[in-house]
């Protein structure tokens, strides 16, 4: 087992490797490859820039939160499950990286500040236990779900590219979910839940500008 100090070096190596400007190597195709190519006008790729780069932003959050329920996981078997989850996830930040690349806009400054919140929430939530820590992520998962279902409500008709990352993320958000609570996680409280959705939306409200 990793000591405390062994487990922040390790903490510290995900922030460097998630907020570094160096793009991922997806392991598994993007979904975009069948997406049909439409020109997008001035404002609807203002409009997708704007969502796509919550999306990345949120992404980073998912690589911070994983990370630190992983590194101070009490079991092993429930270490494992949250490292797969996060490597999963690199994916979903190697599509928002390369859409935002594509629609010419760039990641949300404030991606530092993302990862280390939601590392210092993951790894809270972990010291208090590995049920609790499940928990959290069956929650988060929820919020993403909804938030991802409004962007893609409020996407460009024709930015089918777009659409289909976020399709693609959505199904593997309900299954990260679902998976969280087949593990022994724990449904959260509704006033946490509630404040972990009003917490979410002020980071979307800024990284979607900033």
């Amino acid at each position: 087992m990793l000591n405390t100090l062994d487990r922040l070096i390790h903490g510290f190596d995900g922030f460097l490797r998630t907020v570094a400007r160096v793009k991922y190597e997806a392991r598994s195709p993007t979904p975009t490859k069948s997406a049909l190519n439409c020109t997008l006008t001035e404002d609807e790729i203002k409009l997708s820039s704007g969502l796509m780069r919550v999306n990345h932003a949120g992404e980073v959050c998912a690589q911070g939160l994983y990370k630190g329920q992983a590194l101070f996981a009490s079991n092993e078997v429930t270490e494992q499950a949250l490292a797969k989850a996060a490597q999963e996830e690199l994916d979903h930040l190697a599509w928002c990286r390369e859409r935002l690349d594509e629609l010419g806009a760039k990641p949300s400054i404030l991606d530092p500040l993302w990862y280390t919140a939601s590392f210092a929430l993951g790894a809270g939530a972990a010291l208090i236990s590995d049920k609790v820590s499940l928990g959290f992520v069956h929650a988060t998962e929820e919020n993403v779900e909804r938030h991802l279902r409004e962007h893609l409500k409020r996407l460009p008709d024709n930015d089918h590219a777009s659409r289909q990352i976020l399709n693609q993320m959505l199904a593997d958000e309900i299954h990260h979910g679902q998976i969280a609570l087949e593990n022994g996680g724990e449904e959260l409280p509704q006033p946490i839940r509630r404040l972990m959705w009003e917490s979410a939306r002020l980071m979307t409200i800024t990284a979607k500008h900033i």
